[in-house]
């Protein structure tokens, strides 16, 4: 199933990381969906008494809307299988699965399904990125 690193054959676990780059320009989409919402309808949102943590709902938006450009650029690059792409990709799936987090009193079944698929796209990039460097 796997290859090995002189061999240039595609293994199908390469599917893997397509699903991740897919899924973080998807999940970059909804966060700069999330984020202009908060920017243009700061009302839309319920939020608790307690508040959201650090920022007021322009600063949650504008996170977001930072977050989620740059997962998409990096979902784009992640289909290169480049090693740099992988480890941006990574990143910025866990700093939006924090930044889902904490935004989790505003919306909290949606932000524990982002939450879901970030963390699925870590698993598949740090376990399966391997395979599209080689599929290149």
């Amino acid at each position: 199933m796997f290859t090995t690193p002189e061999s240039t054959t595609p293994t199908r676990w390469v599917g893997w990381i397509w699903f991740g780059a897919s899924m973080m320009i998807l999940l970059g989409l909804f966060s700069l969906i999330e984020g202009f919402v908060a920017l243009f309808n700061d009302k839309y949102y319920v939020v608790t008494r307690q508040g959201l943590l650090v920022f007021d709902m322009t600063g949650w938006g504008w996170v977001h809307v930072i977050v989620g450009g740059l997962a998409v650029v990096a979902g784009g690059f992640l289909f290169t299988g480049m090693l740099w792409a992988r480890i941006i990709a990574v990143i910025l799936a866990g700093v939006n699965a924090i930044a889902q987090l904490v935004f989790l009193s505003a919306y909290p079944v949606w932000g524990t399904i982002v939450i879901a698929l970030d963390v699925l796209v870590i698993y598949a990039i740090i376990v399966h990125g391997r395979e599209a460097k080689v599929s290149e």
